[in-house]
């Protein structure tokens, strides 16, 4: 009998995840990380959680007949997760905490133990799809059935390895009710437990706020400019702004602004009206190869997408000598931010992806 690692929250994704692999006949085990001591409700797929949801997530065992186990891995979230979202607001660019925790947590740390515990699978509750194509002999990334519940954005950085161990039982599912009405038809405590969106050690959604407590230190204030470097007014800390953003700025200035840069050693902020925020082009570092094995050397023609639930664009991608990626759109693109992510797609199967870290 194949033995499977669950990855549980106390959500009901997790939950119905693991019992679709109950059914399937697995030998199966649930885990909860422990991943910080702040209070939180969830990261990607809520596999990491409060003292309650892990509550919640052994009743669901005892229910399912299943061993269950919490593994402390505060200190690998500290360093991989948390340190890199800090770090990456300190130097000017916009992170995706939740990719970072699928990468270094998920997919690498839970699956080792996973190997320790001779499981076969790792089992998350992700909405998305692994296939094998016999044609290019790879495993691939696929969205899930469920447009509005896809969660493919941030799982580019799956290996091939790891692609070919884990399991996502809810990626074909057509809407998150088919899901808790499994629940609901199993009697699990959770089955109408509502999600949660925020970032799971920033429930409060005040970054600035969380990265001043967790450093102690104190951000500078300094210039809003404008593209000529014209004075605009005074901002609070560079840490306080991300590309695009329009909210919050705190200066009147007559007509809408938005950030559309940051300038570290000057400690300026730069705004800038709504037409000056659009990109052609976009290098990206750190990349990820799926469906093919390397970066192609002639423009490939794919669709990407440079924010989570950001809408898809047609552009054309190739390598550059260094190892980086060049995505060249057909149409000008909204801000992208550097720091954030850049997936590209080929219809449901994702290309590949990997960090933007400029525009132009």
């Amino acid at each position: 009998m194949a033995k499977a690692l669950i990855a549980m929250s106390g959500g009901v994704d997790s939950s119905v995840s693991a019992a679709l692999m109950k059914r399937a006949g697995y030998d199966c085990i649930g885990v909860t990380m422990k991943l910080h001591n702040e209070a939180g409700e969830s990261c990607g797929d809520k596999s990491c959680c409060t003292a309650r949801d892990a509550e919640d997530a052994r009743g669901v065992c005892v229910r399912l007949g299943m061993k269950y186990y919490v593994f402390n891995f505060t200190a690998d979230f500290e360093e991989q997760v948390i340190k890199r979202f800090v770090s990456a607001y300190e130097n000017g660019f916009t992170p995706n905490p939740c990719i970072d925790c699928n990468r270094y947590l998920k997919f690498d740390r839970l699956y080792h133990r996973a190997e320790t515990l001779g499981c076969d699978f790792i089992v998350t509750g992700h909405y998305a799809r692994i296939e094998y194509c016999d044609e290019t002999g790879r495993w691939l990334l696929k969205k899930s059935r469920c447009a509005e519940k896809d969660q493919s954005y941030v799982l580019y950085s799956l290996t091939q390895e790891q692609l070919a161990h884990t399991k996502f039982p809810l990626g074909e599912f057509t809407s998150k009710d088919e899901v808790r009405s499994i629940a609901q038809e199993l009697d699990l405590i959770n089955a109408d437990k509502p999600d949660s969106q925020d970032i799971c050690f920033v429930p409060d959604g005040d970054y600035a706020g969380f990265i001043r407590r967790y450093t102690g230190k104190e951000y500078p204030q300094g210039a809003f400019v404008d593209s000529r470097g014209n004075v605009l007014g005074s901002h609070k800390g560079i840490i306080c702004y991300t590309i695009g953003q329009r909210k919050g700025l705190g200066v009147a200035l007559g007509e809408p602004m938005y950030v559309s840069g940051k300038d570290l050693e000057r400690n300026t902020v730069t705004l800038s009206r709504e037409s000056e925020l659009y990109t052609v082009a976009l290098v990206a570092g750190d990349f990820n190869w799926i469906s093919v094995a390397e970066a192609p050397r002639e423009p490939l023609g794919v669709m990407a997408r440079t924010r989570y639930h950001g809408a898809e664009s047609a552009a054309k991608v190739y390598g550059l000598p260094d190892g980086k990626v060049r995505v060249e759109f057909e149409k000008p693109q909204r801000a992208p931010a550097a720091g954030q992510a850049v997936v590209l797609y080929d219809g449901d199967v994702v290309v590949g992806g990997g960090t933007i870290l400029s525009t132009e």
